[in-house]
């Protein structure tokens, strides 16, 4: 059994906007309106037999006539509900060409850089080493002059006593 219809009125203030339909929601929705213009107190549902006939007429296909007027029916004109937008086309299954081009340059990009670093560890390492070779050349050389010069104070101690 098919859901009895309702007539339900809203008015922009220069329109009266009439539809028959079973519910709130679907008046609403037929309007266009996301808000709920019932609860503001800007729709209602009427029993005026004018309108009912006219709209029952046309279920689910929203009138107008001017606002506030009680015009003859001749006056009421059909107007199209607003059509649902369309959705929004899924996104494509894989990256575009665009982005693989930016990865592979990120990419490239970040091989020069570890590459850069992995230069410059190595020539630390080898300074490092460089360093090492020389600090060991300097104690070298320090501690035979230590033994020498050690040597010679021995000797001289012994020629004092």
């Amino acid at each position: 059994m098919a859901a009895k219809l309702k007539v339900f009125v809203t008015s922009d203030g220069l329109t009266d906007y009439v539809v028959a339909v079973s519910s709130k929601g679907k008046a609403l929705a037929a309007w266009g309106v996301r808000q709920d213009v019932f609860k503001e107190g800007a729709a209602y549902q009427t029993d005026d037999p004018v309108l009912v006939e006219a709209a029952t007429a046309k279920p689910g296909e929203v009138l107008r006539r001017p606002a506030g007027t009680l015009e003859q029916l001749s006056r009421l004109k059909s107007i199209k509900s607003p059509k649902p937008k369309p959705e929004k086309a899924a996104k494509p299954a894989g990256p575009t060409k665009a982005q693989l081009k930016k990865i592979a340059t990120l990419e490239k990009q970040l091989a020069a850089l570890d590459a850069e670093h992995d230069d410059a560890a190595a020539a630390m390492e080898r300074a490092r080493a460089d360093l090492d070779r020389r600090e060991e050349a300097l104690h070298a050389r320090h501690e035979a002059r230590r033994a020498k010069l050690e040597d010679a104070l021995n000797l001289a101690r012994e020629a004092a006593t």
